[in-house]
């Protein structure tokens, strides 16, 4: 039921803009009252061990629905667990999101495949982004006719939840190596973000990351230090990312950066090796390295707390 005033709900118009599905989930991590991690900012004390979070979301990415290979023989099964991973965090996340390569084909039935499954995780809302997979043939054509439904231009939208303000980019078109945002929506979080107050958290999602983890494999966005200075006047940044299968850290100023594991397959850590090709485990060793993620905001903090869980 919806309220007014209360503070976990989304005004009409953004429901009503975000009705849709989208993707990633990110969790805020808070077993038993308690904060098991903070990444960035101080350390927390009495009221973080007390007090309920203000928000809880939950990441996951990288399902890469239709993958057929050694490195995972079963991807379907191993998201179907991620889905149940987070079912029992033990609370409801305020929303989970999934941040890219929700297929690894993009077909139409892949894309219905990914979706029926997401239905099963219990929250009110479920958000996406699109990663390379999601658009091999059609400029995300068939991604958008199914999650993008109150979006903007390539798929990309905003909304404010629990006095954080939420941005989804789209940076897995026009690729040559790196990702790339494109002026439309770079304007677009020009004028996004305007008229918010500088002690507003940020959290951004996206695919690629928006740093330069390793541009070789084109593991970075070209544009991104546009967008980032947009936001550099924020007291907290937090940017949720995928497609490295891989969990990543890198703090720049106000600005955290945080790779996401995957549910799918791993892949080889930045320069081992000509390219980044899916990794085949010794047996048993799988679930090592895929997983979810929990993220939580505390109300008078600026920090968000990120909480990595593997499947295993």
């Amino acid at each position: 039921m919806t309220r007014p005033g209360d503070p976990h709900t989304m005004t009409r118009r953004q429901l009503l803009r975000h009705s849709a599905w989208f993707g990633a989930a990110v969790g805020l991590t808070v077993v038993g009252g308690e904060v098991l991690s903070h990444v960035a900012g101080p350390a927390g004390g009495s009221a973080a061990a007390t007090s309920r979070p203000t928000l809880r979301f939950a990441q996951i990415s990288d399902s890469h629905i239709g993958f057929q290979g050694t490195a995972n023989g079963d991807v379907t099964g191993t998201f179907a667990e991620a889905i149940g991973q987070v079912n029992a965090l033990g609370y409801t996340p305020d929303f989970v999101v999934h941040t890219g390569d929700l297929t690894h084909l993009a077909t139409p039935e892949q894309f219905d495949r990914v979706k029926q499954m997401m239905t099963a995780l219990r929250t009110p809302h479920v958000f996406v982004v699109p990663g390379e997979h999601d658009s091999v043939d059609d400029a995300g054509q068939k991604y958008r006719a199914v999650f993008g439904a109150g979006t903007r231009g390539d798929g990309w939208y905003s909304f404010d939840i629990a006095g954080v303000h939420v941005i989804a980019l789209v940076n897995t078109l026009n690729l040559k190596l790196l990702g790339h945002l494109g002026q439309d929506q770079l304007d677009f979080v020009r004028r996004d973000v305007a008229g918010l107050s500088d002690d507003t958290p940020i959290v951004v999602f996206s695919h690629i990351p928006l740093f330069a983890m390793y541009p070789d494999w084109g593991w970075g966005t070209d544009d991104a230090a546009v967008a980032l200075g947009y936001l550099r006047r924020f007291a907290s940044v937090t940017c949720l990312n995928g497609h490295v299968h891989q969990l990543f850290t890198k703090t720049d100023g106000n600005i955290t950066f945080h790779s996401g594991t995957t549910t799918a397959y791993p892949l080889p850590r930045p320069g081992d090796g000509p390219a980044p090709k899916p990794v085949t485990l010794p047996a048993g060793k799988l679930h090592d390295v895929l997983g979810i993620r929990e993220v939580t905001y505390l109300e008078g903090r600026q920090a968000l707390a990120v909480k990595d869980r593997a499947l295993a």
